[in-house]
């Protein structure tokens, strides 16, 4: 009863999400201060770093390992100034937390036609999770983007193109990940998601020039145009005030990249042995960098191409987040924070999942995927910090392990779209905006 009721009252589970991130993030500065293992984030000094770097009038560049768009830097330049505000970017990442279950809350709401007790459930799946609290009050700016995200998956619903467009190529520049998104959107907009046929409308041609113009319709051109102005107008500014090193380090580093630690990837051990000079006896044999390489092309195959072709008109917020998880699972490099990118859609796709639906299968997939992680978890402990060699096998064998939960998740999730009826059914055009 007392539960039925804290879920009926948006105060009081609002209200519980935001006194959640702030007790995590004064336990946050008590551990810091007075515990060895600190509880902020590697990446936070290295966001603050570079923030202090542009109020010296210096690139954010200048700080090793700062592989952003310089606009985060900008955003949380208030922790350059002196006292408690080194902390202002932990709490604008927590903030961004709650915006971002906010607007899960509403599209629940208004465009998924779900009680508000139940909206309120879901959404609590973001908004009262702690691990989603933890990584923003860390300093991970994961939360910050779901803003974006959701925001973006919000003006789509509500066809607002012109501001999904821009919202599209905002969060591309922001990080680069979110352009999988782009395939699924464009599909979603045919002519029975934009709007009624008109009455009396003649029988159109099937030939391969009716059927271009058809898929060319008013809405896709406009997200296109608009995606694609932001993208390149943020780009082209930045470009102007920092030079070549902003391209280096926000795109083209990220080609290349060969992080190892805390990778629960399958190629961990590759990228492992890749992060110290090569020593081939054989200098034309082909390195396993450059085998590596290809780590993109069933990534993209999946998470850009094949499930947006195949889900997307059936249920776009759940496509997102089949999209979303085979492109995390499928990285060559995936870090906890990466979980939140498929997390954020958890509250639209669960409802009618066969995970909820059958007991025996969500419990199951949840626990194989928490005991994935624990498994690496203690490999990788052994590894970093008491100095044992666990590469092989222990910690190639966790990643495979986990690698096969998650295709094992992925395949449920892709199952279950496809066996919706069409989103256009279900999703009333024209309900009201956020």
């Amino acid at each position: 009863m007392a539960l039925s009721s804290f879920f009926g009252s948006p105060r009081a589970v609002f209200s519980a999400a935001i006194l959640l991130r702030a007790v995590f993030l004064v336990y946050g500065l008590f551990q810091d201060a007075f515990s060895p293992m600190k509880y902020t984030d590697i990446d936070y000094f290295v966001f603050t770093d570079a923030a202090r770097f542009i109020s010296q009038g210096r690139s954010p560049y200048a700080r090793d390992t700062y592989r952003y768009t310089p606009l985060l830097a900008w955003l949380i330049y208030p922790t350059t100034w002196p006292g408690f505000w080194f902390s202002f970017g932990k709490v604008l990442f927590a903030v961004g937390d709650i915006v971002a279950g906010w607007m899960m809350f509403r599209i629940l709401r208004s465009y998924q036609n779900m009680p508000q007790e139940r909206a309120l459930k879901f959404a609590s799946i973001w908004l009262l999770n702690p691990m989603v609290a933890t990584i923003s009050t860390r300093g991970s700016s994961e939360g910050l983007l779901g803003v974006f995200v959701i925001a973006l998956l919000w003006a789509v619903l509500a066809k607002r193109i012109p501001v999904a467009g821009f919202l599209l190529g905002f969060a591309v520049h922001f990080k680069i990940y979110p352009f999988i998104y782009a395939a699924s959107i464009i599909w979603w907009l045919d002519e029975d998601q934009v709007g009624p046929s008109k009455i009396g409308k003649a029988e159109p041609s099937n030939s391969l020039a009716a059927q271009v113009v058809r898929f060319l319709n008013p809405q896709r051109i406009a997200l296109a145009i608009y995606s694609l102005v932001t993208f390149m107008g943020l780009n082209v500014i930045m470009y102007l005030s920092y030079g070549f090193p902003f391209l280096e380090h926000s795109y083209f580093y990220h080609l290349i990249r060969i992080d190892h630690r805390h990778n629960f990837s399958p190629y961990n051990t590759l990228l492992y042995l890749n992060s110290s000079p090569a020593q081939s006896p054989n200098p034309s044999a082909p390195s396993s960098l450059e085998l590596e390489r290809l780590a993109f092309l069933p990534q993209l195959l999946l998470s850009a191409i094949m499930i947006p072709l195949a889900l997307a008109k059936k249920d776009l917020p759940s496509t997102m987040l089949a999209q979303t998880f085979a492109f995390v699972t499928f990285n060559k490099v995936c870090t906890s924070q990466y979980f939140l990118w498929y997390m954020m859609f958890l509250p639209f796709y669960l409802p009618d999942s066969s995970l909820l639906r059958s007991q025996p299968v969500g419990l199951t997939a949840l626990i194989l995927w928490i005991l994935g992680q624990v498994f690496w978890l203690q490999q990788g402990y052994q590894l970093e910090f008491l100095g044992k060699s666990t590469f092989v096998p222990g910690l190639w064998a966790a990643s495979i392990m986990f690698f096969l939960v998650n295709v094992g998740i992925l395949s449920i999730i892709i199952r279950d779209v496809a066996n919706k009826c069409s989103q256009a059914s279900r999703v009333k055009p024209g309900k009201k905006a956020l």
